[in-house]
This record gives structure tokens, sequence and C-alpha cells, in this order.
């Protein structure tokens, strides 16, 4: 099986270093850039099966280096940046970036959010491994989310919700997208109030096993892992 190949855009050298040794610790090969002059044509060259991409870099930005990937190609991609806000900002601009991480972050969490991206697109153009998704089944006709064959008894808001979010698994979506995508004509749901129906599908999901499909961007707001 070929190992994946990622691509490290950071200027940030010893933080790159760091990386670049947990990723080949766990079976990876790694290249590194500290500017983003070479970063789109490097990226499309060697065909590197996913990005990690720095957000404020030399020569060319984070940001403008997207863009460019996102017209040639869907290669995975995962922004860091120095600021939440920022992320808030990517994600209100519709990057198209696979993940959002904030420093500082521990290389182990990276290291699991480039398992977890690569196991959705995986290697060799073979269709995603369904594993835990399948355990999640949701019927848009019926209004139904079962899991593991079991009814979750979700309402109808929580049912909205956890629809919008398993559609587009690793997205990490704000919570003003989550309004705008599972409630477009409730008036009566507030950005806040997205936390207490995540917190109310957690919980339903917690009594039947120890399995969190949802995942919290802090200050920012949530994503299906699947």
């Amino acid at each position: 099986m070929t190992s994946p190949r990622i691509l490290i855009v950071e200027d940030e050298i010893t933080l790159a270093e760091v990386i670049r040794d947990y990723l080949l610790s766990n079976g990876m090969e790694v290249d590194i850039l500290s500017e983003g002059t070479h970063a789109v044509e490097t990226a499309l060259e060697k065909a590197h099966d996913l990005i990690i991409l720095d957000l404020m870099l030399p020569g060319v930005d984070g940001l403008t280096i997207c863009r460019k990937l996102r017209q040639n190609s869907d290669v995975p991609i995962i922004m860091t940046t120095a600021k939440v806000e920022e992320i808030d900002r990517l994600l209100g601009l519709e990057m198209g970036a696979d993940d959002y991480v904030c420093k500082p972050y521990s290389p182990r969490e990276l290291v699991a959010r480039v398992r977890a991206v690569l196991r959705r697109r995986p290697l060799g153009g073979q269709p995603p491994d369904k594993g835990l998704d399948a355990r999640l089944h949701i019927d848009q006709e019926r209004w139904r989310a079962t899991l593991d064959g079991d009814d979750l008894d979700l309402t109808r808001r929580e049912f909205s919700l956890l629809a919008a979010l398993a559609a587009r698994p690793g997205r990490v979506f704000s919570r003003d997208q989550l309004l705008s995508l599972a409630f477009p004509d409730d008036t009566e749901v507030f950005d806040r109030t997205i936390d207490s129906h995540i917190r109310n599908i957690r919980r339903k999901i917690h009594s039947k096993t120890d399995w969190d499909p949802i995942r919290s961007v802090y200050g920012v707001g949530y994503a299906y892992e699947g």
C-alpha cells in the first residue's frame, strides 16, 4: 500500500520539522516548504495526498494558495492559523479547505486530523470507507435518524442540524452557516441555540454508544467526523 505524501507549507521551520517527524513516525512521506511562492506548483507536480497550509506565509499567503489549488485540484487541505478569528473569516469566505487548526496545537492532534481527512479521501481514487458513517443513517424523507438501527428520536430541529453536518463530513461550519443550512426559514432559532441542539444530539447518541461523530472547533463551530 502506498504511503500518503504530505506537503507542509510552514515558515516556522522548527514547527514544520516537528510535524514532519510525527508524520514520518506514522508511516507518511513528507515534503516541507518554508514559503508560499512555489507551493501550488509543488503540490500539483508531486501529486501530494494532503497539504498542511499555514495562512501567513512569505512570498504568497495561504489564502491565495488555497484559492489557486482549488481551481486545479481537490487535494485535501488543512489550514493552520495563529488566530481563531481568522478561522471564522476563512469559513465566511468559503475557502474550500477540508479542516482548520488554530495555533498552538498539539502535533498529535494534527496527525489525528490528517488521518481523519485521509480516511475520507483515500489514496488511489477508491470509494471512501463507510466504516463509522454506516452506523448513522439519515432518512430525509421520513425525517428519521438511526444509529446502529436504533431510532435516535431527534426533534425536527435536531434532525435538520445533524443532517446538515453529516452531508459534508469533515467540513467545519460556523454557527451562522449552520443556521442558514439547517434552519433557513426558522426565525426562532439563533446562533447560540445551535450549541443547545448539539448537546441534545450528543446526549441521544451517547445514550446508545460512546461514539461521538461531532467535533467542536473552539470559537468557530462544529464538524461531523463520521
